[in-house]
């Protein structure tokens, strides 16, 4: 339950898929290589030759007869090659008996026993007869296939390993290189006219494009442009959308890179994409350097600590680079941050980012603007008054307002429309600053009753106290993160909040918390109001340490304990007897809130149970709905704070 005001890398491994396929091809092309090398080879050993069969009779007797004409018998197993007298090769061939010897089938080996010259004059009449081991060829290429199998694994492996490492190398040697989008002349253009509001930051960043466009003319005057611009301003408020509308206007090379993109695990790396980026920026001038979140890589070094920090040596390159611009390089360094507190006071000196640009949230007619410009191509009806809208998103950024649009978009098709309708932008719309419906959820009938009473206090309360913003919708119905929702909405755009404001704010907070008190007793107070607590105790620590509205403390303001100062004792930005003091002062803010809210709810009893039974029936309240229900309704004279 809370009440809602409408305010304001480890690199990749990437192997190269081609080179694993040509590796694994050629391993199964040398395996088939070999295997039919092997099938030719016994088929030329078997077939090819065509040499003579001839009866092992025959055979025999020619070897027996000394004026025969075989010179060579050579025996592989039962298989005989038979070479005669005037031949190098066996032409012949023959076949025995496997079950008996050549011996015993009749061939006599007449020069087996002689020696010399008597061995000499034997093999001029006698065949020589040599046994050699049969040739297995299935066992051969068994052989084959042993050896090289894991031959071929090895090398597929070896491979893949080198491509590995090959890989980690690129990436490695790519470390140093900065990954900046480039926006070039090829890319879609941005110009200051698809940039809606924010006229005064438009005015300032003219200025650098016609620099760009026209730098003699500055020259002549000796003029030196900004070397470095910041764009300040809240998340969403489109810093990224304008410094691309800078170069689009200047029709310039525009290199868009993150802080943290910066950063890495090894020192140095962070330093080294620095200087990448803007040799690649000099190569192409005039061109811009776009720096998003520069606070992720430029904190104060004396808040961070640490000498030889990857994030210092980053940030001391970028001063380096900065500092060695000349006033003909073309290069603009444009940041964007929306934590100027946060950044190093060496990048702010002039010669640096010394011009500053506000980039706001944008005004009721600038929010009309950027609406039309997100409604712009799609089918929308006749009901749907963007006007009105505009109206009640006082403090949405452009990034909310792109949001709704296309949530109201979503939830045109979900619902079966031909065009975008009104209650399709209210839908929208309450989806984005309050959240989603949660109907799924089931409530007994006892927490439908403090639900609804304790958002009937919070209303009652924001109602009845006089410098609180209006009761825009009340409900019971589970939205985001909450039981029930009591949205107040200002009636108009404000710059500044007074103290009376601040307070009433904290008093209808409290008012839920209060009611459950009234109703249900002390004892019986819920869990229901923790987001509401916190609420209070983080916006009076707020008027307190960064406004100056104590009452103890009245224009003392402390710096936030993430800007860098701190004391010895304490840790803190300030002292333990302040801090005890600021305690104080919070428990004494939501002690008054409290009381307030309990004199209003007491007085308005009647009221309090009113917009509770009307809750429990319909859910849900309008505006309109409350005008009836609030009618009577009175603020006592203790819980003014003012006439």
């Amino acid at each position: 339950m809370k009440t809602q005001n409408s305010t304001g890398n480890k690199p990749k491994l990437n192997l190269n898929k081609n080179n694993k396929s040509n590796t694994l091809r050629s391993i199964i092309f040398t395996l088939f290589s070999i295997l039919f090398l092997a099938y030719c080879f016994n088929l030329f050993n078997s077939n090819n030759l065509k040499m003579k069969e001839v009866p092992l009779s025959d055979v025999i007797a020619r070897a027996n007869d000394e004026h025969g004409n075989i010179k060579r018998i050579t025996v592989s197993g039962n298989e005989l090659e038979i070479t005669l007298k005037d031949k190098d090769v066996p032409t012949e061939t023959s076949r025995k008996d496997s079950s008996g010897t050549l011996y015993e089938q009749g061939l006599v080996n007449h020069c087996s026993d002689k020696s010399g010259d008597d061995l000499k004059k034997c093999q001029e009449k006698y065949p020589t007869i040599n046994y050699v081991e049969p040739i297995n060829y299935t066992e051969l290429i068994i052989n084959i296939l042993t050896i090289a199998v894991p031959i071929a694994i090895a090398i597929f492996l070896f491979s893949r390993l080198l491509g590995q490492a090959q890989s980690i190398n690129k990436e490695n040697m790519g470390f140093g290189r900065a990954r900046a989008k480039l926006y070039g002349p090829d890319k879609k253009r941005v110009l200051f006219s698809d940039v809606a509001g924010n006229e005064a930051a438009k005015q300032d960043l003219s200025e650098i494009v016609d620099f760009l466009k026209n730098p003699k003319k500055y020259e002549k005057l000796g003029a030196k442009i900004p070397r470095g611009v910041l764009l300040a301003g809240d998340p969403g408020t489109g810093k990224t959308l304008m410094a691309r509308a800078v170069a689009g206007e200047a029709n310039v090379p525009f290199f868009s890179i993150s802080g943290s993109e910066f950063a890495e695990m090894f020192v140095g790396v962070g330093a080294s994409r620095v200087r990448d980026l803007f040799s690649k920026a000099k190569k192409n001038a005039p061109s811009i350097i776009f720096i998003d979140e520069i606070d992720a890589v430029a904190h104060k070094r004396d808040a961070r600590g640490g000498a030889g920090r990857e994030d210092e040596q980053t940030l001391n390159q970028i001063l380096v680079e900065m500092d060695g611009f000349d006033n003909e390089s073309g290069v603009i360094v444009i940041a964007a941050t929306n934590r100027v507190d946060m950044l190093d006071k060496a990048l702010l000196r002039p010669g640096r980012f010394d011009r500053h640009v506000d980039v706001t949230l944008p005004e009721r007619k600038d929010r009309l603007e950027i609406l039309k410009v997100h409604f712009k191509n799609k089918p929308t009806a006749k009901n749907v008054d963007l006007d009105a809208l505009a109206a009640k998103t006082a403090g949405s950024s452009g990034a909310d307002l792109a949001n709704i649009a296309n949530e109201s978009a979503i939830t045109a098709a979900r619902e079966g429309h031909k065009e975008i309708t009104g209650a399709d932008v209210t839908e929208a719309f309450e989806r984005v600053a309050i959240g989603p419906e949660r109907k799924s959820k089931v409530m007994n009938e006892n927490e439908r009753k403090i639900t609804a009473y304790h958002e009937a206090g919070h209303a009652v309360v924001g109602h009845v106290l006089p410098d609180s913003d209006p009761v825009h919708k009340i409900t019971i119905i589970p939205r985001g993160h909450t039981g029930g929702v009591t949205w107040f909405i200002p009636p108009e755009d404000r710059s500044y909040k007074n103290i009376y404001e601040l307070k009433d704010v904290l008093a209808r907070a409290m008012g839920g918390r209060i009611a459950e008190k009234i109703i249900f007793g002390t004892d019986n107070i819920t869990t229901g109001a923790a987001s509401d607590l916190q609420h209070v105790a983080e916006l009076s620590k707020e008027m307190i340490t960064r406004e100056g509205m104590g009452d103890k403390t009245r224009n003392l303001v402390f710096p936030s304990e993430d800007t860098g100062y701190y004391t010895i004792s304490t840790g803190k930005p300030y002292s333990e007897k302040t801090a005890e003091l600021i305690d104080e002062e919070i428990a004494q803010f939501t002690n008054e809130a409290a009381k307030r809210a309990e004199l209003v709810l007491q007085a308005n009893r009647k009221i309090l149970d009113r917009v509770a039974e009307a809750l429990l029936e319909k859910e849900s309240l309008e505006e309109e709905d409350l005008k009836d229900i609030f009618d009577g309704a009175t603020l006592p004279e203790r819980a003014k704070l003012h006439e």
